[in-house]
């Protein structure tokens, strides 16, 4: 039944924030206007995990990729969820 349908990949908007407990994705728009840096701590702490930048696509459309990591060897602390 589907068979005869093209494919679209527009239908569905991308999220400007998409993440789980490896890492996620913030679009580069939405970078400025909130602070990404604290979105990602924040979604990883969740997690009890820290973040990691892996890298930035600084144009329009593009994303800020990060990966959540287990708190290091020898940390005194879990990492702490600000909410405001």
């Amino acid at each position: 039944m589907m068979a005869g349908q093209s494919a679209r990949a527009d239908i569905l908007p991308v999220p400007p924030f998409k993440g789980n407990d490896t890492g996620g994705i913030i679009a580069y728009s939405m970078a400025n206007q909130v602070d990404a840096r604290q979105v990602a701590v924040d979604h990883c702490a969740q997690y009890g995990k820290v973040v990691k930048f892996l890298g930035v696509q600084a144009y329009e459309g593009g994303y800020i990729s990060f990966s959540c990591r287990w708190v290091p060897y020898g940390a005194a602390n879990q990492p702490i969820r600000t909410l405001y």
